[in-house]
């Protein structure tokens, strides 16, 4: 369509007809990402708040199924990037999100820790590393003090802000180690996430991994507190469920972000946003292999 016939069928957006505003939107709606300059374009000339309304639901609506799109190919290829799956959640609510200036702020953090690392070291050893650049150099640290907070969930907040929730911290945890060949997954442990480390000898599969593949245990939320397996048993019996295999052996990236929007949600659902959580469990869906992997949240 020509850029004259799109200004066109924006410029009809003013029309108080529902019915002829509902086909010109569905109309604009079909030409995708390529008019969204135009769009923000016509927005900035517009006197007429109805036209502006409209052309901001209009870009929000793209921007939204664009990424709902992206996230459901991301998972179809196996979500083997976590930090992609993180960085395009992250647009949901910051779709101008700029992915380039966010590595290279993790690549400083990586160079940083990688100078620091040897190959004599014991697995114990690197995570001392890790946990000495990125919690005491860098200065992440758990979000106490505002726990439940949306901010915590979006991968460019908590790295400009330094504080996240258990799973944004291990996300950059996990994407830090794996991106330096150093074997750190995420554990679905029940309203706390947590992350492990693996035996080195072997890759991690795309199945679920035995018991006694896992080294030890790391706590991100507190600044890399290292435990074993009798912790993760009094955990459980403190939080009152049962001893599950899941909970002890590395989850999948695609169920990293399952629970990242879930925590988003238990988010927007304290501040009231109905419209929030309603896209947020559409994106949530775009994920989904199985009914299973709708669980977790950090509630405490």
């Amino acid at each position: 369509m020509k850029e004259s016939e799109v200004k066109a069928l924006i410029s009809l957006l003013e029309d108080p007809d529902e019915e002829i505003t509902s086909h010109i939107t569905e109309k604009i709606l079909s030409l995708g990402n390529e008019v969204i300059p135009t769009l923000e374009n016509h927005w900035e000339q517009s006197f007429n708040s109805l036209q502006q309304k409209r052309i901001e639901d209009l870009i929000h609506k793209i921007q939204f199924d664009g990424i709902a799109k992206n996230l459901s190919l991301w998972a179809t290829l196996g979500g083997r990037d976590l930090l992609q799956g993180a960085m395009l959640l992250a647009k949901y609510q910051y779709p101008d999100l700029n992915e380039a200036k966010l590595k290279a702020h993790l690549d400083l953090i990586k160079h940083d820790t990688w100078l620091e690392l040897s190959p004599r070291l014991t697995a114990l050893e690197k995570v001392k590393v890790l946990n000495h650049i990125l919690f005491e150099i860098h200065g992440f640290s758990g979000n106490t003090s505002n726990y439940h907070a949306p901010q915590n969930s979006y991968i460019n907040n908590v790295l400009e802000s330094k504080k996240g929730n258990p799973l944004s911290l291990s996300i950059i945890y996990c994407v830090l180690a794996q991106s330096l060949d150093i074997p750190i997954y995420g554990v679905n442990l029940p309203e706390h996430f947590i992350v492990c480390y693996l035996d080195e000898s072997h890759e991690i599969p795309d199945t679920l991994i035995s018991e006694n593949r896992v080294y030890f245990y790391v706590n991100p939320f507190s600044k890399g507190a290292i435990f074993g397996r009798n912790d993760i048993d009094s955990f459980l019996k403190q939080v009152k469920r049962d001893p599950e295999k899941q909970f002890y052996n590395p989850c999948s990236n695609i169920d990293m972000m399952v629970r990242l929007i879930n925590n988003l949600i238990l988010a927007y659902e304290k501040l009231g946003y109905p419209e929030k959580i309603k896209e947020l469990r559409i994106l949530q869906r775009s994920l989904l292999l199985d009914d299973d992997r709708v669980k977790g949240g950090d509630k405490d």
